[in-house]
C-alpha cells in the first residue's frame, strides 16, 4: 500500500475530498496525502499519496505543471475564479496580449492556502482581514493562446510549482480565471488517471536518478546509513530487490546520506 495515485479530481469537490474519499477506501489505518492543491472549480491531475508515499510528497510537489485555462475578460473576481465576488468592468482587450514567460516575481492571491501566522490566507481573507502575500520568483517555460470566443480565451500554460495561474490571469488585465484544468505533473499526465491503480513507489519516482548499491551497503541505507557514491542531488538508492532511500550527497566526500526511507530496516 505504498504508492501514487493518479486521480482526475472533479470541479465541485476539494482535493481533501479526493483524499478523504480514497481513505475510506482503503481504511483508517493507511497514510493518505496529496501532493499539490486544486482549486474546487478546477479539474484535473490530482495525485493522491498513498502509505509511505506521503514521504515522498516535497519531491512530487516541486515537478513542473502543466495547465489550461478558460479567462473571462471584461470582469474581475475577488478571488480570481468563479467562486469570489465578480465585477463588470466591459474592459475587453483587442489582437494579441503580452504573455509572459521565463523568470517573473509573482504575488500570490490572497485566496491561497499559504500560511500566514499558522493560518490559511484564504481563511484570513474569507474572515476580512486584509492579507498581502510576499512576491516570489516563478518560471513560466509556455504561456500560449489556444482559442477565444467573444470575451473568453484559452491558454495552455507550463509553469514552475508554486505558479498561480489565477494570478497570471488576472495580471493580463480585467479577467479572471472561468476554468481551469490540470493537465500534467511532471512525467505524470492526467490521461492516465485511473485511482483504482497503485503506481508503485520504483515507477513514480522514476524521474530522479537512480544509485544502484550492494546487498550490505543496501542494509546500512535502511538504517539510515551513508553509503558510498556520489551524485548533483537527490537520487534512489535501489538494490536488487528495488527501493531503498532518497539519497542526497552527504558532507563527507563521495557519501551519499539516507534522507527518506522508503523500505524498513532490516
Amino acid at each position: 500500500m505504498d504508492g501514487i495515485l493518479l486521480c482526475d479530481k472533479p470541479a465541485g469537490i476539494t482535493s481533501h475530498d479526493v483524499v478523504a474519499g480514497v481513505r475510506r477506501r482503503l481504511g483508517r489505518g493507511v497514510k493518505v496525502g496529496h501532493a499539490g492543491t486544486l482549486d474546487p472549480f478546477a479539474t484535473g491531475l490530482l495525485l493522491v499519496l498513498v502509505g509511505r508515499g506521503t514521504r515522498v510528497q516535497r519531491f512530487v510537489m516541486a515537478l513542473p505543471k502543466r495547465y489550461e485555462a478558460v479567462a473571462r475578460f471584461g470582469a474581475i473576481s475577488t478571488t480570481g475564479d468563479p467562486e469570489g465576488e465578480i465585477v463588470e468592468t466591459g474592459v475587453v482587450p483587442l489582437g494579441e496580449l503580452a504573455l509572459p514567460t521565463g523568470r517573473i516575481m509573482q504575488r500570490p492571491p490572497a485566496y491561497s492556502a499559504i500560511k500566514v501566522g499558522g493560518r490559511r490566507a484564504y481563511a484570513l481573507a474569507r474572515a476580512g482581514e486584509q492579507v498581502e502575500l510576499a512576491e516570489r520568483e516563478i518560471e513560466v517555460y509556455r504561456f500560449e493562446e489556444i482559442g477565444r470566443s467573444g470575451d473568453r480565451r484559452r491558454f495552455a500554460i507550463e509553469c514552475s510549482s508554486g505558479t498561480y495561474v489565477r494570478s497570471l490571469i488576472a495580471d493580463l488585465g480585467d479577467a479572471y480565471t472561468e476554468a481551469l484544468r490540470r493537465t500534467r505533473i511532471g512525467e505524470f499526465d492526467v490521461s492516465d488517471a485511473d485511482p483504482e491503480r497503485l503506481l508503485g513507489l520504483g515507477e513514480a519516482l522514476a524521474f530522479l536518478p537512480e544509485r544502484r548499491v550492494g546487498p550490505e551497503d543496501a542494509v546500512r541505507a535502511s538504517h539510515g546509513v551513508a553509503v558510498p557514491g556520489t551524485a548533483g542531488g537527490v537520487v534512489r538508492l535501489t538494490d536488487a530487490d528495488g527501493l531503498i532511500a532518497l539519497a542526497e550527497p552527504a558532507a563527507e566526500p563521495e557519501k551519499l546520506k539516507p534522507i527518506v526511507g522508503l523500505r524498513p530496516a532490516s
